[in-house]
């Protein structure tokens, strides 16, 4: 029998995923800055000097998609993401335990499983072609960034386990979940 306080398997995942998480999303989280920046000498470029770089359009709608997609597993982790919490705010802790688990097993792993399948033979096309931007003058590439897609899944899944395991900790009298 494992001492109290020694720290069990489901402990050591749930610390491996947040930290992972945590990194990612405060890694990600300056592409903000360099988008909004992109995004001001775009409009400067384009308004008060007539010049346009299809490049420099399309780096800040990429950084964009890497942050949604990098940055969801930071926000479930956080409780940052969009909720009805009309009811949920109200609910009692194990009731709020049951749902994250419902909604961990219900909804999240199966909508990331299924965007994960199919988005595999896309993102292998785009890599076997070497797809690049359509746009003359775009970014190369296009199947780096399209690589995103799995490595979301992976990582919202991830987290939505840990999510679980916090839960059903919680659920089991853990007081530290």
């Amino acid at each position: 029998m494992t001492p109290p306080y020694a720290p069990c398997l489901m402990d050591k995942f749930i610390a491996a995923v947040d930290a992972l998480s945590d990194f990612i999303g405060r890694t990600v989280s300056w592409l903000l800055l360099f988008m909004v920046i992109t995004a001001v000498a775009v409009a400067l470029l384009r308004y008060v000097f007539s010049i346009g770089f299809v490049w420099m359009q399309e780096s800040y709608l990429w950084m964009h998609g890497a942050l949604m997609m990098l940055g969801a597993s930071y926000a479930l982790r956080h409780d940052a993401h969009v909720r009805v919490d009309v009811f949920y705010s109200r609910m009692p802790p194990r009731r709020r335990a049951l749902v994250d688990i419902a909604g961990v097993f219900l909804f999240l792993l199966p909508m990331v499983v299924v965007i994960f399948y199919v988005s595999l033979p896309y993102v292998a096309e785009s890599w076997q072609k070497r797809e690049s931007s359509f746009q003359a003058g775009g970014l190369p590439g296009v199947y780096v960034m399209k690589t995103l897609i799995p490595v979301f899944c992976i990582l919202l899944g991830l987290q939505g386990l840990s999510l679980a395991a916090k839960a059903w900790k919680m659920l089991k009298g853990d007081n530290d979940a």
